[in-house]
C-alpha cells in the first residue's frame, strides 16, 4: 500500500533540510579549518622571516622586526586573505539562505497550487455529477412511467433547476479563464440600485426562506460599468450569503456614497469566515474547509471572479465579520470608473 503524498512530501522536505543543515555545518568547519591553516602559514612565514633577518644582522629585537616593511607587507597580505575567507563565507551563507528561501517559497506555492487543483477536481466532480445524475433520472422517469401533469411539472422544474446550475458552472469556468487572459469590461451606463433590486427580486422567488433587505443611504448616480461583470459580482455575493447563511438567511445589502466612491456592502447572518481564512477566500478554487467533508455546493471560483472583475473596474473588496454573526463584504468603487 503506497504512502500518502503528504507524508512523502514531508519526508522529502525534512531530507532537504537535513542536507542544507549538513552543508552549513560542513562549510563552517572548512571555513574554520581554512582560517586556522592560513594563520599557521602566516606564523610560519613570519618566524622564518625573522630568523633570516636576525641571521643577516638586519634586526636585533622583535620590536625592530615588527617595524620592518617586509613584515608589514606579510601582515597586510595575511589580513587580506583573512578578509577574503570571511567574505567568501558570508557570500556562501547568504546565497544558501536566499536559495533555501526561494526553494521553500516555490515549494509552498507548488503545494498550494496542488491543493487548489485537488480541491477543484473534487468540487467540480461533485458539481458536474450531481445535476447530470438528477437530469438523467428525470429523463429516465419520463421514459419508464406515465406521469400526471403535476408530476411532470415538478420533475421538469427540478431538471430546469439542475440545468441552470450546470449553465452557471460553465459560465463561471469560462469567465474565470477569460479573466486571466482577455477580460475587457464593456462600459455602459449602469444603475446599481436597479441592478441590485432586480437581482434581489429574482433571488427572493428562488430562495423562499431567505429574507433580503436592501438599504440605499444616498442618491447613487448612474455609472459607466460592465453590466454583465457587476451582475456577476452581485449575484455571487448574494448567492454566497444565502448558501452560507443561517437556516433562515437574512441578507442585508446597502449602497452608499462616500468621498466620490460607491460603497456596496453585502452582509449575512451565517457561520462567518475564520480570520486565518479571510486573506485566502479570493484565491482561485479556494474554499474554506475540506472538500471531502463539505456539504455546501460550489467550486471556489465565485469570490475570485468578484475580485478580478472589481479590480478591472478600479474597485476593491474586503471581508470582515458581520455584527453579532456572519460575514460582511465591502466593495469600494470610484464613481468615475477607469479600466485597470
Amino acid at each position: 500500500m503506497s504512502k500518502p503524498p503528504k507524508n512523502k512530501n514531508l519526508r522529502l522536505r525534512l531530507l532537504s533540510y537535513f542536507v542544507i543543515a549538513y552543508m552549513l555545518v560542513a562549510f563552517s568547519w572548512w571555513s574554520v579549518l581554512l582560517f586556522t591553516k592560513n594563520r599557521d602559514a602566516f606564523y610560519a612565514k613570519r618566524d622564518l622571516m625573522r630568523i633570516g633577518m636576525i641571521a643577516k644582522h638586519l634586526i636585533h629585537t622583535d620590536e625592530e622586526f615588527l617595524e620592518t616593511a617586509e613584515y608589514e607587507q606579510l601582515a597586510a597580505r595575511y589580513r587580506r586573505q583573512e578578509w577574503m575567507i570571511f567574505g567568501e563565507a558570508a557570500v556562501f551563507v547568504v546565497s544558501l539562505i536566499i536559495g533555501v528561501y526561494l526553494i521553500n517559497r516555490g515549494y509552498n506555492k507548488e503545494m498550494k497550487a496542488s491543493e487548489q487543483r485537488r480541491n477543484f477536481l473534487l468540487s467540480i466532480t461533485h458539481e458536474l455529477k450531481s445535476p447530470i445524475a438528477s437530469i438523467k433520472l428525470v429523463l429516465e422517469t419520463f421514459l419508464k412511467r406515465d406521469l400526471t401533469k403535476d408530476q411532470t411539472t415538478k420533475f421538469t422544474k427540478n431538471a430546469l433547476k439542475d440545468t441552470e446550475r450546470l449553465n452557471n458552472l460553465v459560465t463561471d469556468l469560462l469567465l474565470s479563464a477569460k479573466l486571466e487572459t482577455a477580460y475587457q469590461p464593456h462600459f455602459e451606463p449602469l444603475n446599481l440600485v436597479e441592478l441590485t433590486e432586480d437581482l434581489i427580486a429574482k433571488l427572493s422567488t428562488k430562495h423562499l426562506k431567505a429574507n433580503f433587505i436592501f438599504e440605499k443611504n444616498d442618491e447613487i448616480p448612474t455609472i459607466q460599468a460592465d453590466k454583465m461583470g457587476l451582475t456577476s459580482v452581485a449575484l455571487n455575493l448574494l448567492e454566497n450569503a444565502v448558501k452560507y447563511g443561517d437556516t433562515q438567511p437574512e441578507i442585508t445589502t446597502t449602497l452608499s456614497l462616500k468621498n466620490n466612491k460607491i460603497i456596496w456592502k453585502v452582509a449575512d447572518n451565517g457561520i462567518g469566515i475564520p480570520d486565518k481564512e479571510k486573506e485566502n477566500v479570493f484565491e482561485k478554487f479556494y474554499r474554506v474547509g475540506s472538500e471531502e467533508t463539505r456539504t455546501t455546493k460550489g467550486t471556489g471560483l465565485g469570490l475570485y471572479i468578484v475580485k478580478e472583475i472589481l479590480e478591472a473596474h478600479g474597485g476593491t473588496i474586503r471581508v470582515a465579520d458581520n455584527l453579532l454573526r456572519g460575514t460582511k463584504f465591502t466593495i469600494e468603487m470610484p464613481v468615475n470608473i477607469q479600466s485597470s
